[in-house]
This record gives C-alpha cells, structure tokens and sequence, in this order.
C-alpha cells in the first residue's frame, strides 16, 4: 500500500546546474531553519573539497515537512565519475526531479542519471532552472529533453512528464513562465501531487536496506536507507544479512529518522521512511536488517563495473617521511579497507608488491578527489599513470570507450578534431548553430581521454567545454600516442637556483620556483623536444674577485607552472610517478638511478628489433 505521509525524491542534473542550490532554497522555505539563523549557502555540500570545487562528491539526505507531508530528498552529484553515488541513491526514492540548465540543456551527465532512473522505472518531474539566463532558450531546451527521453526509450507514462520552471538563487518556482508565484510552493505541490508515497507494508517482517553509512563519535557508525517493509524498534533484536551469511541477534542501540540537516533519534521506526539504525558492526553498503526468526533479504545493489585503475605505491623517495604522519603499507591498507565501507564504485587489489596497491574506479576525477582527501588526512604516498581496465571476451581484448561532447570557438574545430583523431577519435556529430559555436560529438576510448583535457584548454585558449560519458566496450583500438614531449630531471640533490633556472629557459618550463629542494631523479620541467634531460638544477655561478655574492639579485625569471594535482595525473608518463604529500606534490621517476633508467631503455630497444 503506499504511504501518503512520505515522499521519497532524488535531484538529479549535470555538474553545476543548480542542485544544491535548489535544495538550498527548499529547505529554507519548508521553516526547517530559524528566522535568525544563518545558513551558509550550498548547505549541503558539507566536504572541503565540495565547497572549494562547487561540485556535489557525495550523495546526501535530507527531510522537510509540508502540508503534513515528510518529503526526504536526496542530493545526488552530477558527475558520471561518482555514479555509484547515483546508483545508490536511485535505489531509496519514488520519484526523480530532472534539474535542467535553461541556456545549456541536457548534458552528458543529465543523460547519465536519466538512464538510471528510467531504468528504475521512476516517474520524472522536469525543472527547468535559472530561468533568469539572458541567454536561456527555454522552449528548445525542452524540445531536447523530450529527445533526450525518446533516445533512452522512455515509454508513453514517463515521456508525459509535468514541467516547472525554477530560479533557484531567489527560491521563485512557476507552474508557467511569468506567473505571479514568489517562492517554491508550486514545486512543493508538484511534488506531492505527481509522485506516488513508498509503497510499504507495516505489519511485514522488517526489511531494510542499507545504502549508505555516516559516523557518529558518540553511538559509533551509523546505517542509512529506506525501511521498506516493517517497523524497527530500538534495543530489539534483528538478523543482518550479509554476502558472508546471516549473523543473528543484533541489537539495535539507536533509531533515527531525518530533519532537515539533523538525526533525530526516536523509539519506533516506520516502513517508507529514510532512516538511520547504530549498534551493528561489521555492517556494509547492500546488507539487509530483517526479523531475527525469519531473515528475508532485500537484492543487493548493482554498481558499474570500474573503467580505471591506479597503482598506490608506498613512498620510498629520498624526502619521505618529512611531511606525513601515515606511510606505511600498513596505513594505506586500513584507509582503503575504510574507503571500501562506504565508496561501492571502488574496488582495492594488493598486488604481489606489498607495497602497492591496485585502486580501481570510475575516471580520473574520482581517483583525484580520493588522493586529495587521503593527503589532507595526512598521508604521503605515491601514484601512477591511471590506466584503463580491459576485459576479454571470445579471444578479443575490449577496452571501455566514452562518447565525448565539445563546444568550441569555429576557429578551433580544426585542431580539436586532429587531436582526437590522432586518439582514435571518430566524429559521430557536429552541429554549427551559426553563433561562431560549433557542437562536436565523438566515439573514443577512455585511453585516449587521459592527458587530453588540459592539451583541449590550451588548444581553445580556454574557451572550450568538454564533456564525456562513458558509452561501452569495443574491440582494442591499437597503440595511442600520450605525451609528446620529455622531461627535464634533476641528476643531484640540493635546492634550485636562479642561475641555473635562467640556463634552463630555454630549454623548456619548470615547474619548480627558486629554492625548493630536490632530489635526483625529480622531474622539475617539461622539456620543449621529445628525449629526457638530466641537469643540474642546483648549480651556482661561481664568485670572482670582480663580482660581489649580490650582484645575480637582478635576474628576471619566467614564472615556473605550479601543476594541480589532476594536472599532474593528466602529465605523467607511464614510467613516472606522483609523490603525494600534505605539503607537496612532486613529480618523480618511477626509477631514480639515471644509469639503470638508461639501461632498461636500451633493453627496451633491443627488444624491439
């Protein structure tokens, strides 16, 4: 039967169309929040890394109360890297609200989570965001969402879909464009009227889902998912069931269901609700809490497969040690086995090196965002060239390949189709609006996606937007050329000096400024021809009795190019490595011994002929 005191909904939309924003807005107007209580913006976005990237990471929960009615809303990221995110999210809710930019449309990520919820069988509301845009085109951007729909093979129910239009800073929804309504109320109606309550059975054994897990300092962890049939009760008695078996008599310490941005612990939990239970250890992401006599488990949730894998190492350069508190394989293994409880689309491999890890995932920014949390909790370690995952099939190798969609100045359609083609690129589309912009869509494997993006910034001056999604597996498409150019290497250690930087200008660019230390075998620049170089970065000129120590104050240097972190996942070669610190990252040879690096490349082209 379904539970008309609760509505069950997931935002949905491509990275930075208005999600939190729009959630933002609800939750202000549904009096969760106080009248002189300050409210940061974006509220949901609870990371570091959210905040200081204005993407959505991770999936999060919350719950407003209107017209007696609990809508729980999950805010969903829009990036297809996190799309275990999505997948785990899809599976609590009973309804989805498509959030679609006025002026940009559906973009690749938009058809991403549409695919998923379509798949579920979910019904769509459709918003149509910043509808204040000088630049929107409202009516076209429906028009594509309806071929957005017919290409996904909706059928008749889901293509009849309600449509509203939001401005989401100022918290205004309209029913029809430039009607009178000066807030959200419309959409919270919308909500209610159009998506059905959680179908659930009180009186059924307990059957609860876990779909996510939080911390708490006080009660321990803490599981989070949709009760879909039964009640809970706390201090009572269930059986948890695992992909190991069923382990019986777990008691449960606390019950908690959702208010706004707060846990609210409470006694009794009801069938429908999104809730949260402590007491049980052990517990993971799939697992089912059901009656202690009689387990009934719920079907585990089903995540894509990853497309890409890094190898961790364990930092064995000369500075290691200097900067972390955690280094040792010992540490890295017990913050993976931490990751794995509550990031599903991941998957960790010890390889036969003990110390290296195999970390497997969705694409690159995903593993970015994974090193970058692990370096601020203080750990150093090292990482290579992100690889893509092949699978065999009858005797072929298949590879995972990504539709990519670009929008670009028409003067540099040119360069950006001979780059991708030299990727094995194949143009599927291209569209010229007649507004000096041209629409591109290619068919390439994720292979020749690494390394890409910031050769396509440059290419474009900055102007361009890329956007890919992947699309399936093909047959190996043969050797793909990366990066063009050498590196210059460091071949002693000590700290870099003007004197020899001024030397190296024209060599190619650094990426070191004056002063910073080194060691041999750190890569400190890129090279402007194809070979290595090993310098000397550290030399100084010498003294004369013609010269006092001061007189080199005057040289000018070029401003060395400080590399982000994707920045250098995207530069390194396949015998290179990052070495990650909480203070540095550096670029390194995965070999720092110049003469065993050259005695490898001679074995390499001995074997070759």
């Amino acid at each position: 039967m379904h539970k008309n005191t609760f509505r069950n909904i997931a935002i949905v939309a491509h990275v930075d169309h208005g999600k939190t924003t729009l959630v933002d807005g609800m939750l202000k107007q549904s009096g969760i929040f106080s009248k002189h209580q300050t409210v940061e913006s974006r509220v949901m976005d609870s990371m570091d890394l959210e905040k200081e990237r204005g993407i959505t990471i991770t999936a999060k929960n919350t719950a407003i109360f209107y017209d007696n009615v609990k809508i729980n809303i999950i805010d969903t990221p829009g990036h297809a890297d996190f799309g275990g995110e999505v997948e785990r999210s899809l599976s609590l809710v009973d309804g989805v609200l498509l959030l679609v930019d006025s002026s940009e449309g559906p973009l690749p990520q938009t058809r991403f989570v549409l695919k998923k919820a379509l798949k579920k069988n979910l019904p769509v509301i459709l918003i149509i965001n910043k509808i204040d845009r000088p630049d929107s085109r409202i009516n076209e951007v429906i028009n594509e969402v309806y071929d957005l729909f017919i290409d996904l093979g909706a059928n008749d129910k889901q293509i009849d879909f309600p449509i509203i239009y939001t401005n989401a800073k100022k918290g205004i929804a309209h029913l029809e464009l430039n009607d009178e309504s000066e807030n959200l109320e419309p959409l919270f109606n919308l909500i209610i009227n159009k998506i059905s309550g959680p179908v659930a059975i009180d009186d059924h054994i307990p059957q609860f889902l876990i779909t996510n897990l939080a911390y708490d300092p006080y009660v321990g962890q803490i599981a989070v998912g949709r009760l879909q049939n039964g009640s809970l009760k706390i201090n009572s008695l269930y059986c948890l069931c695992s992909k190991d078996g069923y382990k019986h008599n777990q008691k449960l310490s606390g019950c908690y269901t959702f208010k706004g941005l707060q846990r609210v612990p409470v006694d009794r939990l009801e069938a429908g609700d999104i809730i949260g239970i402590a007491g049980i250890e052990n517990i993971n992401i799939g697992d089912t809490i059901s009656c202690n006599e009689n387990p009934l488990p719920l079907s585990r949730i089903e995540i894509d497969k990853p497309t890409v894998s890094m190898n961790f190492h364990v930092n064995n350069g000369p500075f290691a040690g200097k900067d972390g508190k955690f280094l040792t394989s010992r540490n890295l293994n017990d913050r993976f086995n931490k990751e794995l409880l509550s990031n599903v689309s991941l998957k960790i491999k010890q390889l036969n090196d003990t110390n290296v890890f195999e970390v497997r995932g969705r694409g690159e920014l995903q593993m970015a965002i994974l090193i970058e949390t692990m370096r601020r909790e203080g750990f150093e370690f090292m990482v290579s060239k992100p690889e893509v995952i092949k699978i065999f099939e009858n005797d072929t190798t298949l590879e995972p390949t990504e539709k990519v969609f670009i929008d670009v100045d028409e003067n540099h359609v040119g360069v950006i189709t001979e780059k991708l083609s030299k990727r094995k690129g194949k143009m599927l589309n291209l569209q010229n609006n007649g507004f000096g912009r041209v629409s591109l869509e290619f068919i390439i494997p994720s292979r020749g996606m690494i390394g890409f993006r910031s050769q396509f910034l440059t290419d474009t001056k900055g102007s361009g937007i890329m956007n890919s999604l992947f699309d399936s597996y093909k047959p190996w498409f043969g050797p793909i050329p990366q990066r063009t150019n050498g590196v210059m290497v460091a071949d002693r250690p000590g700290k870099v000096t003007g004197y020899a930087s001024l030397a190296m200008e024209d060599r190619g660019e650094l990426f070191l400024d004056v002063g910073e230390e080194v060691y041999a075998g750190m890569i400190i620049g890129e090279r402007n021809k194809k070979d290595d170089l090993e310098i000397n970065i550290t030399k100084e000129k010498k003294l004369t009795n013609m010269r006092s120590s001061t007189s080199e104050a005057t040289v000018t240097l070029k401003a060395s190019k400080n590399l982000s972190l994707d920045q250098c996942i995207e530069f390194i070669a396949e015998d290179e490595l990052i070495e990650v610190t909480p203070k540095k990252i550096r670029l390194r040879k995965m070999e720092l011994d110049v003469n065993k690096r050259l005695s490898k490349k001679r074995k390499e082209k001995l074997n070759k002929k």
